[in-house]
């Protein structure tokens, strides 16, 4: 059967667009609401651009491991998008594409509606990639595991979200 390459969820968020913007535009403030990034590299001092690198940093119960990731879209307000692009164990050097990530926010009378998108870009065919999901998330299928990754994601966005207004 092949594989489910894109799953998304959303919530609602009482901020603004502009404010939760702000947080997902910064990979740095994702280890505030991710289940599994730890941190993230970016130049210093400036506002995402399309095609800016950083990386980012990760952890799965013993397994840590480094990704580079670009930005693919950038709308103040209304979307940021990435894609890890490298992996590797302590740096990103082994050059292939994993997953693209993108935030969507949408106005919804005084909050705001996040919708949260993983896509598969492994480019591997879907057996590889069965037995491979099945190692590194404990014997489920990456789509099942990203599906309670984003919903834990997107809880805890809302969560940092409305506490920091």
């Amino acid at each position: 059967m092949p594989r489910s390459r894109t799953i998304s969820d959303e919530i609602h968020v009482e901020a603004s667009p502009e404010a939760l913007w702000r947080l997902v535009a910064d990979p740095a403030r994702y280890p505030e609401w991710s289940p599994e990034n730890t941190g993230a590299t970016l130049p210093a001092g400036s506002t995402p651009a399309v095609g800016d690198a950083f990386v980012g940093s990760n952890r799965r119960g013993p397994l840590q491991w480094t990704t580079r990731c670009v930005v693919t879209e950038v709308e103040p307000g209304r979307r940021f998008g990435f894609s890890a692009r490298d992996w590797g164990l302590r740096s990103p050097s082994l050059r292939i594409r994993n997953a693209a990530w993108r935030y969507q926010l949408e106005p919804d009378g005084t909050a705001t509606r996040v919708r949260l998108t993983w896509t598969d870009e492994r480019p591997w065919p879907d057996v590889v990639a069965a037995v491979v999901d099945r190692i590194v998330t404990g014997g489920h299928t990456f789509a099942e595991f990203q599906r309670d990754n984003i919903g834990r994601s997107l809880a805890g966005l809302r969560r940092v979200a409305e506490r920091t207004g």
